[in-house]
């Protein structure tokens, strides 16, 4: 039977012919003993599920650590990441840009040729037509591209039928 401090502040023991009766003294020592065993048996029982506890909670401390520093380092990983794709996009839309830029410049450097050409054409074909309705053979000019009629040189010769 265990005991509670309180149970045992209130025990009378029955007296006896020289003091208390031997038997109930012994039993209550057995029982107090007993009692006394149970309780520093749960103490210790108590004391190795602490330390259990503590051994988990010291684990769980760790693995939030190693969470939080992995969480930081996450973190700036997406971070410079960001700013490497940032700074490649940039980048990429710069050179684009400057691609742009070549294409209009080409572009432009060709409609002036092609107008050039084309103002020497009409040119050239006004005075063609001049001539021809002048009625007057083209007289060969220094600078003028128009072959005379009578050189036939460019042209092949006609295959014999």
């Amino acid at each position: 039977m265990a005991y509670t401090p309180v149970e045992l502040r209130h025990i009378t023991l029955e007296r006896g012919f020289r003091g208390y009766k031997r038997r109930a003294v012994d039993q209550l020592v057995v029982d107090i003993a007993d009692s006394f065993e149970d309780v520093w048996r749960e103490r210790a029982d108590l004391a190795d599920r602490v330390e259990q506890l503590e051994t988990e909670l010291e684990h769980h401390r760790e693995r939030n650590t190693l969470l939080s520093n992995t969480l930081i380092v996450a973190e700036r990983a997406a971070s410079v990441a960001r700013e490497d794709a940032a700074r490649k996009a940039e980048q990429v839309v710069a050179e684009a840009h400057a691609e742009a830029r070549s294409i209009v410049r080409t572009a432009i450097a060709d409609r002036e040729r092609l107008l050039t050409d084309a103002r020497r054409i009409r040119a050239l074909l006004r005075s063609a037509l001049e001539v021809v309705e002048a009625g007057e053979e083209p007289r060969e000019q220094p600078g003028n591209p128009w072959p005379a009629r009578e050189d036939t040189r460019e042209f092949p010769a006609p295959a014999a039928a």
